[in-house]
């Protein structure tokens, strides 16, 4: 044993006994994941401020990034950390082309096409929505945005808007090696997809859940979202 294995096994002990675990970032696994799998273009759908983007380039993922935000505010902080490798486009993605109302929620990660179910105020109740956005929404098939990419990874974060955006994009998922959705257990937003039809409708498109990131959470530990990282099987 190392002089360095001891302290950092007391100090995992006493994080443990105080209900805290220490384990491996999940953005370090998937990007592993990306390199196995040759990812050299990600498409993020529901990129709110950037975060997502930010957090690919920290942990080493040096390829293209394509964000899509509709909300104002956070595209302009979205375009404010970009890179010359990452284009953010000021829209939504859906099933159909046009113009859609979003609402506006408090904290703006949990601004949404669709109505806020009480399950979420209730996990939430410091969030509601606070007004609405008119906004510009595009089918992904529609886009130019794979130009050369050998091997593009889909990621869709849009508060149970998700399913819509996979039925505006069938031809552009059918080349991506894989994808990354939020899944709801319990239903959050009227008529979002549910864990269960998001995994099966993975597995039914070729794709294998690799990895399962931690979500959000109620304040009684009921764990009521995850990310569920897909890659082709």
């Amino acid at each position: 044993m190392s002089r360095f294995d001891r302290p950092a096994r007391l100090a995992a002990e006493l994080l443990a006994r105080r209900g805290f675990e220490v384990r491996r970032h999940p953005a370090a696994r998937r990007q592993n994941l990306f390199a196995r799998h040759g990812v050299d273009l990600v498409l993020d759908v529901g990129a709110a401020n950037g975060g997502y983007g930010r957090q690919l380039r920290e942990f080493g993922y040096t390829g293209r990034i394509e964000s899509f935000e509709p909300l104002r505010t956070a595209y302009l902080d979205l375009v404010a950390g970009t890179d010359a490798g990452w284009r953010a486009h000021h829209h939504a993605l859906g099933a159909e082309a046009g113009e859609a109302e979003i609402n506006v929620a408090s904290n703006s990660n949990s601004s949404s096409l669709l109505p806020m179910l009480d399950a979420h105020r209730e996990a939430a109740p410091e969030v509601d929505y606070v007004g609405t956005e008119t906004i510009t929404v595009k089918r992904l098939d529609d886009l130019d945005v794979l130009g050369t990419a050998r091997a593009p990874f889909l990621k869709i974060d849009t508060q149970g808007f998700e399913k819509a955006v996979i039925e505006g994009g069938p031809a552009v998922i059918e080349k991506c090696v894989g994808i990354q959705l939020e899944i709801s257990f319990v239903p959050l937003y009227e008529g979002g997809m549910l864990a269960d039809e998001a995994i099966a409708w993975g597995y039914a498109n070729g794709f294998r859940i690799a990895v399962i990131e931690q979500g959000y959470a109620a304040p009684t530990g009921e764990v009521l979202q995850m990310d569920a990282v897909f890659f082709r099987a």
